[in-house]
C-alpha cells in the first residue's frame, strides 16, 4: 500500500490542520460541553483583565501616597489593593478549573474520534500498511492527543489573555505618552504615543529574532516525536517477545537494536538542544531587558515632565502589560513549535485514516470485489496479487451450498495466508468476485495463530460479545467440548491467557467461541494441524458431529483428517508483481 503521508513534513498546512481539528470537535459528543467551556474561559479572562487595569491605575494613587509620605492614604490604598486583588484570585481559581476541565475534555474527545476511526472493521489493519503513518498509533492516541490538548488550550487562552491585555492596555498607555518633544533637525517635535510605539518596537523585535533563531524547531519537534515512538516500540516488542527471544539467546542482538534506536532519537535531541539554546539567547536576553526597558522608555518623560512616580510606575505597569502581550510569541515560541509538531502528527494520523476509509468505499480497478449472499459462498475469477506471489484457483468458479466442505490445497509458499487474509477481507488487491454471507457473524475465521486476549477467561471465550451474551451453563459445554473442562472454574480468572495457555489450548479456545457463536461458515488456515493429536481428534469429532451442519473452508496442505471435507481444489502459485 502507498505510504499515505509524510511523518516530518516542515511546512504543515497549519490552517487546513486546524480546520480538521476544528470538524473533529464539533463532531464529538463533547462538542457542545467544550463550547461552554471555551465560552466561560472568555467570560472569566475578560473580568480579569478588566480588574487588571484598575489594579494598574491603583499604582498611582499608591505610590504618589509613598512619595508623599502620606501614611493615611497609604493605608486607605492597601484597603482598596485588598479589595482588587481578592476578585482576581477567586477569578483565578475559576479559570484553573476551566482550564484543567477544558483540556480534558477535549483530549476526551479527540481520542474517542480517532477511537473511532481507527477500530472501525479493518481499519487498523490497513493503516499498519500504509507506511510510516501507520507507525506506532499508541503514540498518537496517548501521548499525542494529550499533549495536543494540552497545549491547545493553554496556549490558546494565553494567546486569547495576551491580545485582550494589549487592547486594553494600549489605551492606558497612548494616555500617558503625550507631551514628550524630542529635538529632531532643530525642532522640536511631540510624537503621539512614544511609549507605545518604544513597546511595539521592542516586542517585534524580538518576536523577530526568536522566529528566525527558533524555526528548525518544528521539523525537529515532529522528528523527535517519532523516533520517541520508534524507541519505545523497540524496547515493548522485546519484553512482550521476551520468551522466545530467551530461548534463541538473542538478547545482544536486541540490545543493539534498542540502543541503535536509542542513538537515533539522542541524534535528534542533540539538534533540539542546539537549537533551544539558540532561542534562550533570545528569550533569556530579552526577558533580562524588561527590567529596564519600561523606565528607559518612560524616562524622557520623567525627566522633562512634571510625571509623578506614581504616574511613571502607571505606565511602567502598562507598558510591561502590552509589551508582555507582545513578547507572548517569544515565551512561548519553544511551545508552539512543539504544538505545531504534534498537531501535524495528530491530523496526519487523522487524516490517513478518513483517506483509507475512503478507498475501502471507492473500491477501483486492480481490486478484489466482495458481494454479499443469502448464505451460500462463490468463488469466481479470483487471482490475487502480492508483490511476492499470486495465487489463482485450478477450478473456477467454485459455488458452496450452505453446509458444503472445502479444502483449498496447497504447499508451503504457495499463498494460502494470503488467500486466507483475502477470503477474510483482509486483502484486495487483484480480480475477481467473491460472495459471502452478509449476516454479522454468519462467517467465523480461524487464522494459523489463535487470538486470546487478556481479561477473565468467561470473556476471553465469549469475544468479541460480553459474558452475559450467554449463559453460564453454554459457556462451561462448550469448555467441555473442546477438552478445557478442567478450567471451568478459573471462569471469572482475569489473566493474560495467551501466556498461560499452550498453542494447542488456544485454538481450542477459539473452537469453544465457534460452538457458542453457531456461525454458518468456518474458514480457517491451516488450523487443525496447530492442535495437538488428542485435540485434534476431539475437534474432528465436533465438527462431524455436533457442528456437522457447519460450513468449512479450510486452506492448508491436505494433512487434515480424512473424511472432514467433501471437495479439494488446488491453490496454483505464480510469480508476484509490483503493486
Amino acid at each position: 500500500m502507498t505510504e499515505l503521508t509524510t511523518e516530518t513534513d516542515p511546512h504543515p498546512d497549519l490552517f487546513g490542520q486546524l480546520a480538521d481539528l476544528g470538524r473533529i470537535v464539533r463532531t464529538v459528543r463533547s462538542g457542545r460541553r467544550i463550547l461552554w467551556l471555551v465560552g466561560g474561559l472568555v467570560a472569566v479572562i475578560g473580568v480579569t483583565a478588566a480588574a487588571q487595569i484598575l489594579l494598574n491605575a491603583w499604582n498611582q494613587p499608591f505610590y504618589d501616597a509613598l512619595t508623599r509620605k502620606d501614611f493615611p492614604a497609604f493605608v486607605v490604598q492597601l484597603g482598596v489593593f485588598a479589595v482588587l486583588a481578592g476578585g482576581p484570585l477567586a477569578l483565578n481559581v475559576g479559570q484553573l478549573w476551566l482550564d484543567q476541565t477544558l483540556k480534558l475534555t477535549l483530549r476526551r474527545g479527540i481520542f474517542a474520534a480517532l477511537l473511532h476511526d481507527w477500530t472501525r472493521p479493518g481499519q487498523a489493519l490497513r493503516l499498519s500498511r500504509a507506511g510510516r503513518i501507520g507507525e506506532n498509533p499508541d503514540q498518537r492516541l496517548q501521548a499525542d492527543v494529550d499533549a495536543l490538548a494540552d497545549l491547545t488550550v493553554a496556549l490558546g487562552v494565553g494567546l486569547f489573555q495576551a491580545g485582550l491585555l494589549l487592547f486594553s492596555f494600549i489605551g492606558v498607555l497612548w494616555q500617558h505618552s503625550h507631551g514628550l518633544a524630542l529635538p529632531i533637525a532643530g525642532r522640536e517635535v511631540e510624537i503621539p504615543g512614544f511609549m507605545v510605539w518604544c513597546a511595539l518596537f521592542y516586542a517585534g523585535l524580538a518576536s523577530w529574532l526568536s522566529w528566525r533563531v527558533g524555526r528548525p524547531l518544528v521539523a525537529m519537534s515532529a522528528e523527535r516525536a517519532a523516533r520517541e515512538a520508534d524507541f519505545r516500540f523497540e524496547i515493548v516488542r522485546v519484553s512482550e517477545a521476551a520468551e522466545a527471544i530467551t530461548l534463541e539467546r538473542g538478547e545482544r542482538v536486541e540490545a543493539r537494536r534498542i540502543k541503535a534506536a536509542f542513538g537515533r532519537l539522542v541524534e535528534v535531541i542533540h539538534g533540539v538542544i542546539r537549537a533551544t539554546v539558540g532561542l534562550t539567547w533570545v528569550t533569556a536576553g530579552s526577558g533580562w531587558f524588561n527590567t529596564v526597558a519600561p523606565i528607559l522608555a518612560a524616562a524622557p518623560f520623567y525627566f522633562s515632565t512634571d510625571m509623578t512616580i506614581g504616574e511613571l510606575m502607571l505606565v511602567v505597569g502598562a507598558f510591561n502589560q502590552v509589551q508582555g502581550a507582545l513578547r507572548w510569541f517569544i515565551n512561548n515560541f519553544a511551545g508552539i513549535a512543539n504544538w505545531r509538531a504534534i498537531l501535524h502528527r495528530v491530523i496526519s494520523f487523522h487524516r490517513a485514516l478518513r483517506d483509507l476509509a475512503q478507498q475501502d468505499c471507492a473500491g477501483g480497478p486492480g481490486r478484489i470485489r466482495r458481494e454479499t449472499s443469502g448464505g451460500e459462498v462463490e468463488i469466481a475469477g479470483l487471482s490475487i496479487l502480492t508483490p511476492y506471489v499470486s495465487v489463482r484457483l485450478s477450478q473456477d468458479p467454485i459455488r458452496l451450498a450452505p453446509g458444503e466442505r472445502l479444502l483449498l490445497k496447497g504447499t508451503s509458499g504457495s499463498g494460502k495466508t494470503i488467500l486466507f487474509r483475502t477470503l477474510a477481507g483482509l486483502w484486495d488487491r487483484g480480480a475477481g468476485r467473491l460472495a459471502m454471507p452478509a449476516q454479522p457473524g454468519a462467517v467465523m475465521y480461524l487464522p494459523t495463530r489463535a487470538y486470546v486476549p487478556p481479561g477473565r477467561l468467561v470473556d476471553v471465550l465469549g469475544y468479541p460479545h460480553t459474558a452475559a451474551h450467554f449463559s453460564r451453563a453454554e459457556v462451561e459445554a462448550a469448555l467441555a467440548a473442546v477438552g478445557l473442562g478442567h478450567l471451568t472454574a478459573s471462569l471469572d480468572v482475569d489473566e493474560h491467557w495467551e501466556k498461560l495457555l499452550s498453542e494447542s489450548e488456544k485454538h481450542c479456545v477459539s473452537f469453544a467461541r465457534v460452538i457458542l457463536n453457531r456461525p454458518q461458515w468456518l474458514v480457517m488456515d491451516d488450523t487443525l494441524p496447530q492442535l495437538d493429536p488428542e485435540a485434534r481428534a476431539r475437534i474432528v469429532t465436533l465438527l462431524k458431529g455436533p457442528l456437522a451442519h457447519l460450513g468449512l473452508i479450510d486452506i492448508g496442505n491436505g494433512g487434515t483428517p480424512h473424511g472432514v471435507f467433501t471437495r479439494t481444489v488446488e491453490i496454483l502459485a505464480g510469480e508476484g508483481v509490483a503493486l
